[in-house]
């Protein structure tokens, strides 16, 4: 197999078939790779999540922010993947833990009207994609929003920009609409002239092209010719049998959640997030752990996450688990994605290490590479996420 496209993606995950679709867009001719086929690796694995609650403000939420007006657009323009804005409600055990996640919303607000006064949002206008949107919501009121929720917890902030997508169907649903072709096979290497990428070599022979976006997900980090320090961070998800009428209306978690998030622990950390899907299933999780690629079935970690899941929600505790399974999150060491050319090779971009927001970022995500690519304007500075900053 001897092919020249324009751009070659590796990787068929939720943010190679994302930049599969916008660079077609552009009018490129795309071909992807990937040896498992479409999200066969940490997107398949994955809840769906596109979050704004769980953002630190900075570089992040402003990507979440633009990501999240990006997979409403995405709905509508080719849609199939379950689109759900269902929100988030983010929940404290606590007055003391409370009042952080007020502070921590406030904060994100503060950035969002600066980021959106930079991009000349109109006074009086409806809240730009620049703006978080959140409200505290007091103990009485929770069940107002979750009426199945556990007694005794102190309060919650209420974020309505939260939504999920059915992540395989997403991943796939793109790729079909970009009309790429898709090549299964594994990449053994960069082809490399000089000081530049031009192209692949694969279990089916080579592919040249203009320009080869990395978009491999945990294995991002290990091209012998351009390695990045991104490291597999394994995570739990407990599915249970369908539900009729689904008990949880939002996605709902602890605020422990948000430190896991930022945490560079090693060791195993779990806090409780709860979901219902269109199809009647609750998604329990979450768990984060250092184990390199191990993806065994760990069952104490497994009744650890079921506890959590029935102190938030007892009408849980009578319903089956109908599944488990483990994924693996390409963590990045300063917990921001590395996005765009590499420092070492012309014609290498780089799309990866989002951890566990990579179904939520991927839209923003292809867009900024595309523009790389195609030399326009990026829509957020590209800056915090280059490839450069691990020089």
């Amino acid at each position: 197999m001897v092919q020249t496209v324009d751009v070659l993606v590796v990787g068929a995950g939720i943010v190679g078939a994302s930049c599969a679709y916008f660079l077609t867009r552009a009018g490129l001719r795309v071909t992807v790779v990937d040896r498992g086929g479409v999200a066969s690796g940490t997107t398949g694995a994955g809840e769906g999540n596109i979050l704004v609650s769980d953002k630190e403000p900075g570089p992040e939420l402003d990507l979440a922010l633009r990501s999240t007006q990006l997979w409403r657009e995405l709905a509508e323009e080719c849609g199939g993947f379950e689109w759900d804005p269902k929100g988030g409600l983010v929940v404290a055990e606590t007055q003391e833990v409370l009042d952080a996640l007020v502070i921590f919303a406030e904060r994100q607000q503060q950035h969002g009207r600066i980021a959106g006064s930079e991009v000349g949002t109109p006074e009086g206008a409806a809240p730009a994609p620049a703006d978080v949107v959140a409200t505290c919501i007091a103990a009485g009121d929770l069940r107002e929003l979750e009426p199945h929720i556990a007694d005794g917890l102190a309060g919650g902030v209420h974020y309505p920009q939260d939504a999920q997508v059915q992540p395989m169907l997403a991943a796939a649903r793109l790729l079909k609409a970009s009309g790429a072709r898709l090549v299964r096979t594994a990449v053994e290497r960069f082809l490399v002239s000089g000081d530049r990428v031009i192209g692949v070599r694969t279990g089916e022979g080579d592919v040249y092209a203009d320009a080869v976006v990395n978009a491999a997900g945990t294995w991002a980090g290990s091209f012998a010719q351009a390695p990045l320090p991104i490291r597999p961070r394994k995570g739990f998800i407990l599915v249970t049998q369908p539900f009729v009428v689904p008990p949880i209306r939002h996605k709902v978690y602890t605020a422990a959640y948000i430190t896991n998030v930022a945490s560079d622990a090693e060791g195993l950390e779990t806090s409780g997030v709860i979901e219902s899907t269109q199809a009647g299933t609750v998604l329990i999780g979450a768990s984060r752990q250092r184990v390199g690629y191990d993806t065994s079935i760990d069952y104490r970690v497994l009744a650890k996450l079921a506890r959590q899941a029935i102190g938030l929600f007892p009408v849980l505790a009578d319903r089956q688990v109908m599944r488990a399974y483990a994924g693996l999150r390409p963590y990045s060491p300063d917990h921001l994605p590395v996005i765009g050319p590499d420092w070492r090779l012309e014609n290498l971009f780089h799309a990866c290490g989002h951890e566990g927001a990579g179904i939520g970022l991927a839209p923003a995500t292809a867009e900024m590479i595309t523009a790389q690519i195609t030399g326009e304007p990026t829509p957020r500075d590209p800056a915090p996420f280059a490839p450069g900053r691990f020089a």
